[in-house]
This record gives structure tokens, C-alpha cells and sequence, in this order.
């Protein structure tokens, strides 16, 4: 069963802009991941509803399980950047090119190799507690 969500709460949306302006007071780097943490807001606040309330899942569990990765869009999808400016996991909306479910994705800069085969994208159709847990895995999986 999905978990109902109404997206980010004024509290959550507040504490996003604060950072945002923290990373400004740092300097140019941190100016430039503040820019790349705005434009993730902004590419999400432009989803249809559904995906929406996906995409702001997906943001808060990335940025919780691995907060050494930068917030950046990616083709104009949310992405979450390396320390080498490298896409290591992004989110592509069902909108985006009028797929039936969203996209959980992971770039070659994701260790996420098992053998000679292994996936590198997931249909992700709801949020649960489960999916998230998974998320987390994945990507804490990917950055380690």
C-alpha cells in the first residue's frame, strides 16, 4: 500500500530554502550547490501531482542516505551529483516523456556492480515504506 503524501510540508520547504541560502553564504561552491538544490525544487514543483509526491520522496531519502552527493538537474530531471560533478542517481517523472511510472536511474559513477549484469534502473509506480527502505539501499549502495 502507498503512503499517502501531500509533498514537502511548509516545515520541510522552509528548512530547503535555509539550507539553500547556508550553501549561498559558503561561497561559490557552496553558491553553486545551493543553485543545483533550487533547480531540483524547481523541476519537481513543475511535475504533474503524482509524480510530484514521488520525486519529493525521492529527494528526501537521497539526500538523507547520502548527503555527500549535490543536487543538481540532469536533462532537466532531478539528479544527485558526486564530488566529481558526476550523476550518480536521478529521477525521471512519468510525465517526462509520457512513460505509464516514474524512474529511479543510476549512472556509471553508481557502484552498484554485481557480476556481469545488474540493473541500472527501476520503475518506481508508488512510495511505501518498503520502496523507501529500498531507495536507501540502493543508494548508499551506489556512493559506497
Amino acid at each position: 500500500m502507498a503512503a499517502k503524501t501531500d509533498g514537502f510540508s511548509a516545515a520541510e520547504r522552509a528548512a530547503m530554502k535555509e539550507r539553500a541560502a547556508e550553501l549561498r553564504a559558503e561561497g561559490k561552491k557552496g553558491a553553486k550547490k545551493a543553485e543545483g538544490l533550487e533547480a531540483v525544487l524547481e523541476a519537481i514543483a513543475k511535475m504533474a501531482p503524482e509524480d510530484q509526491a514521488l520525486a519529493e520522496r525521492v529527494h528526501a531519502t537521497v539526500t538523507a542516505a547520502a548527503p555527500g552527493l549535490s543536487p543538481k538537474t540532469w536533462y532537466g530531471m532531478p539528479a544527485y551529483a558526486n564530488g566529481a560533478g558526476k550523476v550518480v542517481v536521478f529521477f525521471q517523472d512519468a510525465g517526462k516523456f509520457t512513460y505509464r511510472y516514474c524512474t529511479l536511474g543510476f549512472q556509471d559513477a553508481a557502484t552498484l556492480d554485481d557480476g556481469d549484469m545488474w540493473p541500472s534502473s527501476y520503475a518506481l509506480a508508488a512510495w511505501s515504506p518498503d520502496v523507501e527502505q529500498r531507495v536507501a539501499e540502493l543508494v548508499r549502495a551506489a556512493t559506497s
